[in-house]
C-alpha cells in the first residue's frame, strides 16, 4: 500500500482538464459491476522498501511498448489495481469535485499492462520473480495502490488524478508534452516519487528548472528538494540558495553602482534602489553596503581634487593642460552627486555614523577645495562643485545637530574645524547670480553654530572666532551669530563657588 509521503502542499488542478475528464469518462465505463475481487493474499513492498539508487549508472529503463488498446483496456491488461482512499485522510463527501472523480465506495479498479508498468521501479518489483503468482492460480497480477490527500488545500478527488494522471504517462513515451504548469509538475512529482517512475521525475524537474515559480510554488519546490539526488535538485537549489553568505550585499553594492554610474535613466534608477534599501531585511548590511560604496565615491572626488589643485609637471600646449583640469573637475562634480545621493540615503536609514567620522577627518581634502575654490577656474568648468560638496556636508552636519547621528564630542568639534574654512571660502568666492547658494551657505552657518554650542567652551571659543565672517553689513540680519556668542558669554560669565554654578 503506498500513500503520499512529501507532506507538501498541493495546488489544485483545473476542474476542466480534458486529460483528466476523459480518464474519469473511461474508468466509468470499464469498471465491472459488482463487488471488487479479492486481491492476493501476499504482501506487496511498501514504496519505503524499494529505494531510489543514489547514482545515475544503471541502464535506462526501456520505453512503453505500443499497446494496441492502451490505458485502462480490459480486453488486453495482465494487471487489475484497485486505486482506494486511504481512509486515515478524510475528506468532505460533500465535494461535488470528489463525487465526479470517485463513486461512493471511493474506489476503482483500472486494467494496465506488465510490460508497461515495468517502467516504474516499484511496480518492476511488484511484478518481479518474488511476487509472481504462482502459475495457473489466476490470470491477472492484482495490487492495491492507497491514495491520501496530506494538504488541507488539496482535495482527494485531485490526489485520485493525479495518480490516475501518472498511471496513464507510463503509457506515454512523450512525457514533456504532458507537463505544462509547474503546478501540474509539482502535483506528478511526488507521486512520480513514490512509483520510483523515473522518467516522469526527470521530466517533472526539468520542467520547473526552466519555468518561474509562484511563491507558494517555491515553497512546495523546497520541500521536494530533499527527495530528490544531488544531481536532480542541483539547479532547483541553485535557483533559491545563495552560494555564498555576503550575496546579499554584493547585489546591492552592485545595484548602486549600475544606478549612480551607468543607468541611462539614473533618477529612477536611484528611486528604485532607494527603496530596496530601505526595504531591505537586514540594515547592518546596508549600512555595510553603504559605507563602502560611500568611501569609493569619496576617494574619487578627493583623487580629482588633489591632482587638480597640485598638478604634476606637464610638458604640452596649454589647452592640453586645462582639458586635464576640467576633466579631474568634471570628475569630482560627478562623484560629487553621487556621493550626495549615497549621504541622503545613509541618513534615511539612520546609518550615517561611519560617514560623519570620515567626513570629519578631511583636513588634506579640505585644504585643496580652499585651494579650488579660491581659484576662478572652477566658475567657467564646474560652477556647481561647491554647492555639491557643501550640501554633502550640510546633511551631515544637520543629522548631527538634529541627534539623528549621536556623534563623539571630538567628531563634532572636528567636522566643523575642517569644513568650516570652506565654507568661508565659499561664501567669500560665491558667484552673485548664484543665490541657491546663499541659501544653502547661511543653513550651514546656522547648522555649525548649533554644533558649537555642544562643544566644551574653549573649543566652542577657538571656533567662534573663525565664525566673525557670518556677520553682515546689517547685524540684524544675522541673528544666529547673535544668538551663539551670546550664549557662550552667557556660559563664560557664571562663577563656580563650591560645588554649584553661581547663575548671573
Amino acid at each position: 500500500m503506498i500513500g503520499n509521503t512529501t507532506g507538501t502542499k498541493k495546488r489544485h488542478r483545473i476542474a476542466t482538464n480534458s486529460r483528466l475528464s476523459s480518464t474519469a469518462a473511461i474508468i466509468d465505463s470499464s469498471r465491472p459491476d459488482g463487488t471488487l475481487t479479492e486481491v492476493s493474499h501476499k504482501p506487496l513492498p511498501s514504496s519505503s522498501s524499494i529505494r531510489r539508487s543514489t547514482t545515475r549508472h544503471h541502464p535506462p529503463l526501456p520505453l512503453a511498448p505500443t499497446v494496441s488498446n492502451g490505458f485502462n483496456d480490459p480486453t488486453t491488461a495482465d494487471v487489475i489495481l484497485r486505486l482506494y482512499l486511504d481512509q486515515s485522510s478524510p475528506f468532505d463527501s460533500d465535494d461535488s469535485e470528489t463525487q465526479l472523480a470517485v463513486d461512493s465506495s471511493s474506489e476503482f479498479q483500472i486494467y494496465l499492462h506488465s510490460s508497461v508498468l515495468r517502467r516504474s521501479k516499484y511496480f518492476a518489483a511488484l511484478l518481479s520473480d518474488r511476487w509472481k503468482k504462482e502459475s495457473g492460480e489466476i490470470d491477472y497480477y492484482r495490487f492495491n495502490l492507497a491514495v491520501t490527500s496530506s494538504s488541507v488545500n488539496n482535495s482527494v478527488s485531485n490526489s485520485i488524478n493525479n495518480h490516475v494522471t501518472v498511471l496513464q504517462l507510463l503509457y506515454n513515451n512523450d512525457l514533456s508534452s504532458a507537463i505544462d504548469t509547474a503546478s501540474t509538475a509539482l502535483e506528478l512529482l511526488p507521486i512520480a516519487l513514490e512509483l520510483l517512475f523515473e522518467d516522469c521525475v526527470t521530466a517533472c524537474v526539468r520542467y520547473l528548472e526552466a519555468v518561474p515559480w509562484t511563491e507558494e510554488e517555491e515553497r512546495t519546490v523546497l520541500s521536494l528538494i530533499p527527495l530528490l539526488r544531488e544531481e536532480e535538485s542541483a539547479e532547483l537549489l541553485a535557483r533559491v540558495s545563495p552560494p555564498k553568505s555576503d550575496l546579499s550585499e554584493e547585489m546591492l553594492h552592485g545595484l548602486i553602482l549600475t544606478a549612480i554610474h551607468n543607468h541611462p535613466n539614473m533618477a529612477f534608477a536611484k528611486a528604485f534602489v532607494a527603496k530596496l534599501l530601505r526595504d531591505f531585511s537586514s540594515r547592518e548590511s546596508a549600512r555595510r553596503v553603504l559605507d563602502k560604496s560611500f568611501q569609493t565615491s569619496l576617494n574619487v572626488v578627493k583623487e580629482s581634487l588633489e591632482e587638480y589643485s597640485s598638478p604634476e609637471v606637464f610638458r604640452g600646449e596649454i589647452n592640453e593642460m586645462e582639458a586635464i583640469q576640467r576633466l579631474n573637475l568634471h570628475t569630482a562634480m560627478t562623484n560629487g552627486r553621487h556621493l550626495l545621493w549615497l549621504i541622503e540615503r545613509m541618513i534615511e536609514l539612520r546609518a550615517a555614523d561611519t560617514a560623519v567620522k570620515e567626513w570629519s577627518e578631511q583636513a588634506s581634502f579640505t585644504a585643496n577645495l580652499q585651494r579650488a575654490f579660491r581659484d576662478d577656474a572652477w566658475r567657467n568648468m564646474v560652477p556647481g562643485l561647491p554647492s555639491v560638496v557643501m550640501r554633502c556636508t550640510c546633511k551631515l552636519a544637520n543629522a548631527v545637530a538634529a541627534g539623528v547621528i549621536l556623534a563623539s564630542r571630538q567628531v563634532r568639534m572636528k567636522l566643523v574645524k575642517d569644513w568650516l574654512p570652506v565654507l568661508i571660502v565659499c561664501k567669500d568666492n560665491m558667484t552673485p547670480m548664484l543665490t541657491n547658494h546663499k541659501s544653502l551657505y547661511l543653513e550651514l552657518e546656522e547648522t555649525f553654530l548649533k554644533i558649537i554650542s555642544t562643544l566644551p567652551m574653549s573649543e566652542a571659543q577657538e571656533l567662534l572666532q573663525q565664525c566673525l565672517s557670518f556677520s553682515t553689513r546689517n547685524v540684524e540680519d544675522c541673528p544666529h551669530l547673535v544668538s551663539a556668542f551670546t550664549t557662550w558669554f552667557r556660559r563664560a560669565n557664571r562663577q563656580l563657588q563650591g560645588d554649584h554654578y553661581q547663575l548671573s
